[in-house]
């Protein structure tokens, strides 16, 4: 499943910067075959690898392996209906770029949340 979400985010980041595969290989020191099979889902990465290609789109690691560009319905298709949903219904998981104010809202909204969760774990 993180595979399929790595290389999904590979793809966005690719189209947002207007940046061919093999720009990105020739960045990232890998051969454009291999990352067209990863693009492809064809290929495991290594840690290192993933590293590679996340220093040369200029992102952080992590970023590359959130599902926040993912819906459910893709997810599922992905994965062949078997995506692992770590949240209930009707919460989702979100990455934006905030204002200080506007994150420190954004802050007690998750506290309150996670404070939700925590109690239905608990039952």
């Amino acid at each position: 499943m993180y595979n399929q979400i790595f290389f999904t985010n590979v793809l966005r980041l690719l189209d947002e910067r207007n940046m061919t595969k093999s720009e990105l290989a020739e960045k990232a020191g890998i051969s454009v075959s291999f990352l067209s099979d990863l693009t492809n889902g064809k290929a495991n990465p290594s840690l290192k690898v993933m590293e590679l290609i996340a220093e040369a789109l200029q992102t952080a690691l992590p970023e590359l392996l959130e599902m926040t560009d993912l819906d459910r319905q893709t997810l599922d298709a992905l994965t062949g209906g078997h995506a692992i949903h770590s949240l209930p219904e009707g919460f989702v998981r979100f990455t934006a770029i905030l204002t200080e104010f506007q994150a420190f809202s954004v802050k007690q909204w998750d506290d309150q949340n996670r404070k939700k969760l925590a109690k239905r774990r608990v039952r």
